[in-house]
């Protein structure tokens, strides 16, 4: 995700003549800190998924004499693959930045005690200055993401297991609905689920699910979301036109489908009240981007379709019977 330059508004990009600058607006110590901040935050949800695999979700008693230490060093599987995945999103942003001479600072991460222990990372970037530094600034993160993601998800679901239910069980939490590259690779390694079984995902694998979340929201297009940005590259200011349908789409999905798709609705619209709805217009707008960013749209349509899950996080009361 990119985060636009100082107070909320973008900035114009700095000229091809000017050297690029490293950091924008920041400290290399600020990013330091929040990196260590957010390991730390991961790594504590990370030993949760730990503790789930080693224990089948809870079927299986956990090791009697499993540490705290242990525990904790079983969230690194989580927590770090997950900031690679993250980090290479950002960097991908940062790069293309740098490719491009547009002011851009490094990654910061956000550490934050929910489930995955963060909210992710943006970076501060000032503003394209034509359509093809826009698309290709826009597209950079998901791809180094999507590339970094794929060998860390096949890790993942091929350590997993699968187990059997007893004839009576009660389950309490959350499911995670799987997206349609971990639904692939679960079929892949295991095939059709036996019925009253469970799919035990190993840390890695979660670490996946949660980069490929990420990687559906920040395809959305709308706004000033890196979907936003593609789509703006292709069509201009027809793109507020996709914005509008896509926060429709999504408010839709957060009444009718799943509620856990409330916030980032709720965020897409502060967004659009915010900035409006119409993506900051960049220089040279008239110019074609050319067919291989078209194709590598279409990519990024496909990347959107194996990250999306209609129900990201639901509740989990009852499984089984007698």
């Amino acid at each position: 995700m990119q985060w636009s330059a100082a107070e909320g508004a973008w900035v114009t990009g700095s000229p091809p003549s000017m050297e690029p600058r490293a950091r924008y607006g920041s400290r290399p110590w600020v990013h330091l800190l929040l990196l260590l901040a957010t390991l730390y935050t991961m790594t504590e949800a990370g030993a949760g998924f730990y503790l789930n695999y080693l224990t089948a979700v809870g079927l299986r008693p956990a090791p009697p004499d499993l540490t705290r230490v242990q525990a904790y060093l079983g969230g690194l599987w989580f927590s770090i693959p997950a900031l690679l995945i993250l980090g290479s999103h950002e960097m991908g942003h940062y790069i293309a930045c740098r490719y491009y001479r547009i002011p851009a600072s490094l990654p910061y991460f956000v550490p934050v005690p929910t489930l995955v222990g963060t909210l992710g990372a943006v970076i501060r970037m000032a503003l394209p200055g034509t359509r093809r530094a826009l698309f290709d600034v826009g597209i950079a993160g998901p791809i180094a993401g999507f590339l970094v993601l794929l060998p860390l998800a096949t890790y993942g679901v091929s350590h997993s297991y699968v187990v059997q239910l007893p004839r009576a069980v009660a389950l309490q939490g959350f499911n995670l609905g799987d997206p349609l590259l971990l639904t692939w690779l679960q079929h892949t390694f295991f095939g059709t689920l036996p019925d009253r079984s469970v799919f035990v995902m190993h840390p890695t694998g979660f670490a996946a699910w949660f980069g490929l979340l990420a990687t559906a929201l920040n395809l959305f297009p709308a706004g000033q979301l890196d979907g936003g940005h593609i789509v703006h590259a292709l069509v201009g200011r027809a793109s507020r036109y996709v914005t509008i349908v896509s926060i429709l789409i999504l408010v839709s999905l957060a009444v009718f489908v799943s509620y856990s798709w409330a916030v980032w609705s709720a965020l897409l619209v502060l967004m659009a009240y915010a900035f409006g709805l119409d993506h900051p217009p960049v220089g040279e707008e008239h110019l074609p981007i050319g067919r291989g960013r078209i194709a590598l749209a279409v990519f990024a349509v496909v990347m959107f379709v194996l990250s999306f899950t209609p129900v990201p996080i639901s509740p989990i009361d009852f499984i089984g019977g007698r």
